[in-house]
């Protein structure tokens, strides 16, 4: 798998740029202290074994049953990359932080299923880890499940270590994206252009 590192560079770009997860972290933390954003940021990463589940099994299954599947999936997923990259940079709306239902204080037992069962209802991460975790496998190299077991526990550990430091400094987090009304937008063309340069890449012939 020598593309690990190009996997690592990804997963941060997408988990950094402002979406539900990270901003319920943030919000949480801002609202509630330090160990509620932990609590959150690891119920997120929990909710993420789900989704690993999912696309683990049905692509070792589709791997089994047709290369020619294999071959279609790879450029579905690139054009989902290059799609959701689109999205991505026509969201230009910043970081909102309130004090309302999100920020009510909540017993962390609480918190932590709310962040599971959230992240595990959400479809847009399932389709994402369909359509991003194999494009990082070597399918020659045999393994596909190992393989794709390997890239999502990178994807989740890096994913907590991400979410616990925005948790661990909410204060400082909330404050610059309140001066910086432009930052979230800049973080979205970054990760944005990401997404579209991967996708281009796993489209073209190798």
């Amino acid at each position: 798998m020598p593309e690990i590192w190009l996997f690592l560079i990804a997963a941060m770009t997408l988990t950094l740029a402002p979406g539900p997860d990270n901003i319920y972290v943030l919000t949480r933390g801002i609202a509630q202290g330090r160990k509620a954003g932990l609590v959150s940021a690891l119920g997120f990463s929990s909710g993420l074994i789900f989704h690993t589940m999912l696309a683990v099994l049905g692509f070792a299954a589709l791997i089994k049953a047709s290369p020619l599947a294999y071959s279609l999936l790879r450029y579905a997923g690139a054009g989902y990359l290059i799609y959701i990259g689109v999205r991505t940079l026509r969201s230009h709306s910043a970081i909102q932080l309130s004090s309302g239902a999100a920020a009510a204080p909540m017993k962390l037992s609480r918190i932590y299923w709310q962040s599971v069962i959230a992240n595990i209802l959400n479809p847009k991460v399932t389709l994402f880890f369909i359509a991003f975790l194999p494009q990082f496998v070597n399918a020659g190299a045999g393994h596909i499940p190992a393989q794709m077991l390997l890239l999502a526990a990178i994807f989740i550990l890096q994913a907590l270590a991400i979410f616990s430091v925005v948790a661990l400094f909410s204060g400082m987090v909330g404050a610059f994206f309140q001066r910086k009304k432009s930052a979230a937008a800049i973080m979205n063309r970054l990760a944005g252009g990401a997404f579209i340069g991967l996708g281009i890449r796993i489209a073209l012939p190798q």
